[in-house]
């Protein structure tokens, strides 16, 4: 069989940096449901946080400054590192986006997400 295998609209495969973001998008997605004001807040995907500290943060919440919005960013290798497949690191990333929120708003991730912890 010759031609293509998938439409050309259609990617053949993600990188893994596109499916870490598409699975954060999902996170950010599900929690501005309950959540309207995070469309104020900037997600971010970095690859690994600027620090040399001894413990390597999975990510960071920043209030908003005059002239930039209150970011959230999430680092990918700290998470994919500390995970074994599709479905841990997604729920990792949940948890980490849910805690970076709660620690925004100044609130339990309980509050933020009732499921926290429990999935």
């Amino acid at each position: 069989m010759r031609g293509p295998v998938a439409p050309p609209q259609v990617p053949l495969s993600a990188s893994r940096a596109d499916s870490f973001r598409d699975l954060v998008q999902d996170s950010v997605e599900r929690l501005e449901r309950r959540w309207p004001q995070l469309a104020e807040v900037d997600f971010v995907v970095l690859d690994v946080p600027s620090t040399g500290e001894e413990t390597v943060p999975l990510g960071n919440a920043l209030s908003a400054e005059k002239g930039r919005p209150a970011q959230i960013v999430i680092y990918r290798r700290p998470v994919e590192i500390r995970t074994k497949n599709r479905d841990e690191r997604a729920l990792l990333v949940h948890e980490v986006v849910v805690e970076q929120v709660a620690e925004l708003l100044g609130l339990a991730p309980e509050s933020v997400d009732p499921r926290y912890g429990q999935e």
